[in-house]
């Protein structure tokens, strides 16, 4: 089993990185936002390259990722683990005596949060901060908070590809091996179209690794609407609903 879990994701785009793996939905906001493999890619390599050599960071390192659920969240985390990193907190601890204390705030190299999410980041500890927008067109925060840099301005500067995917080390492979098991409790399957509400799946466990490691393709749905779900899942040809 491979020691970076980008490798994941690698796997999951190298059929046809030109297929929709990625719909995401906000009913709230009526948001509509579908990546193909090629291009959530190219966000991933963009912010593995942000950490790598804007920041030095790699294999060792910690990120805290205070993000909910959204296909920007699934870059930036996959961006990470690209690069390397160990990602806190979001139930991604590898369960043991520490996992409890690891999920709790601390010190860490580098941290994502939105701008609402500025007062809880304050509990961490970090080098380097980044404030996201999550705008449905990755438009740039228009007022960026004291201490922090707009994620989005930032990783738009780096390299569009990343293949160097250096060992994560047994964090990344216990995660991985977790995301296989969860993949296979929920009855996830190669080529998958799988409707998740985030809502109730709040865990990227749930959300990205365990679809990802069996083969499957997103529909992520935030705040949904029932009356939405039946035409929606006819639309996007939806074969499994996690809700």
């Amino acid at each position: 089993m491979a020691d970076n879990i980008a490798r994941v994701f690698a796997d999951a785009i190298a059929t046809d990185p030109n297929r929709p793996l990625l719909t995401w939905y906000d009913d709230a906001t009526g948001e509509r936002t579908e990546l193909s493999g090629a291009t959530l890619a190219n966000w991933v390599a963009k912010t593995a390259n942000l950490l790598v050599d804007e920041l030095v960071l790699g294999p060792g390192s910690t990120a805290a990722v205070l993000l909910p659920p959204h296909w920007q969240t699934a870059a930036v985390l996959l961006g990470c683990w690209s690069a390397g990193l160990a990602v806190r907190p979001a139930g991604l601890a590898v369960p043991s005596a520490g996992a409890a204390a690891a999920d709790r705030p601390g010190e860490v190299d580098v941290l994502f949060t939105t701008a609402d999410g500025v007062a809880e980041a304050a509990a961490w500890s970090a080098d380097d901060r980044y404030a996201l927008a999550l705008h449905p067109f990755a438009l740039p925060l228009r007022e960026v908070p004291e201490g922090f840099a707009d994620y989005v301005t930032e990783v738009r500067a780096h390299g569009d590809h990343f293949t160097t995917y250096p060992p994560g080390g047994p964090d990344h492979t216990a995660l991985r091996a977790r995301a296989t098991a969860r993949a296979a409790e929920l009855g996830i399957a190669a080529g998958d179209r799988l409707l998740v509400d985030v809502d109730r799946h709040p865990d990227p466990l749930d959300w990205l690794l365990a679809p990802l490691s069996a083969g499957a393709t997103l529909v992520l749905c935030a705040h949904p609407d029932p009356a939405r779900l039946a035409e929606r899942s006819t639309m996007e040809r939806v074969t499994r609903t996690l809700s």
